[in-house]
């Protein structure tokens, strides 16, 4: 498949992140104690909550996902990045597993998408505490090319400004930019200005609270995008399938953006 640009500004592309927290539906501040259980063994309702998940995810072109499994004990041995992405028709998947416990956990992150990239690499973010990564799609090809990093940050201020800074590295190798993911800190913060200050990254100027997800009060999941790209629309989505709520995004490619 090929988005070629228009002669009126470009084709759209739907973009969506969401942290699925492993598919357990904490939507109630006592969730976190009484549903904590799901985090370790099998739970039949599970699925129901990822099949209300992928309902959702099915009309985006580009979906991050965070917090989920790739097959273990908890899932019934089920990649969960692969059953959204079956659920919700997606041709192409990718799972990236950060923490390895073996059959009890294969935690991680994830995206799906309607268009294959040209190529995905994985990087380990720096941190004290191993188990944090980034994925970069990217579609197309050289300077025509669309890059899309698939982040999950740690909850330490010191830990995300080192890891900021190397997703800096990243972004600043490529034209036409996305950055999505659950960030664990707002746009204010010191980490997330000086990100600002070294990329052409921007968001939309509207706050986006999606945690937690019965009374959000945080701005932390984002979707950033580079100067070529147009933001059309961006919101979060009141989906409480989840302790975050999903944002989602409509941006407009330039006309020398080909994603094949």
């Amino acid at each position: 498949m090929t988005l070629a640009a228009s002669d009126v500004g470009g084709h759209r592309l739907r973009l969506l992140s969401y942290n699925i927290q492993v598919g357990i539906s904490s939507t109630l501040p006592h969730h976190y104690l009484t549903k904590s259980w799901k985090h370790l063994f099998q739970a039949r309702r599970r699925f129901e909550n990822l099949d209300h998940i992928a309902r959702l995810l099915h009309g985006y072109d580009i979906v991050g996902l965070q917090e989920l499994d790739a097959g273990s004990y908890r899932t019934g041995y089920v990649d969960l990045t692969e059953y959204l992405a079956r659920r919700a028709d997606y041709p192409f998947w990718y799972h990236q597993l950060n923490r390895n416990y073996g059959p009890l956990a294969q935690h991680g992150n994830g995206f799906l998408s309607r268009l294959r990239p040209t190529e995905v690499t994985e990087h380990r973010l720096p941190s004290l505490i191993p188990g944090r990564g980034a994925m970069v799609a990217r579609f197309g090809s050289g300077e025509a090319s669309l890059a899309v990093i698939f982040v999950h940050l740690s909850l330490s201020t010191r830990a995300r400004r080192n890891q900021l800074a190397f997703i800096a590295e990243l972004a600043n190798a490529s034209r036409h930019v996305v950055v999505m993911g659950d960030m664990n800190c707002s746009p204010d913060s010191v980490e997330m200005r000086q990100l600002f200050r070294t990329t052409g990254l921007r968001e939309p100027q509207e706050e986006l609270r999606t945690f937690p997800s019965w009374r959000p009060k945080h701005h932390i999941d984002h979707i950033l995008v580079s100067e070529s790209l147009r933001v059309n629309r961006c919101h979060a989505i009141n989906h409480a399938h989840s302790d975050h709520l999903p944002i989602a995004m409509e941006v407009s490619l330039p006309p020398d953006l080909h994603l094949e």
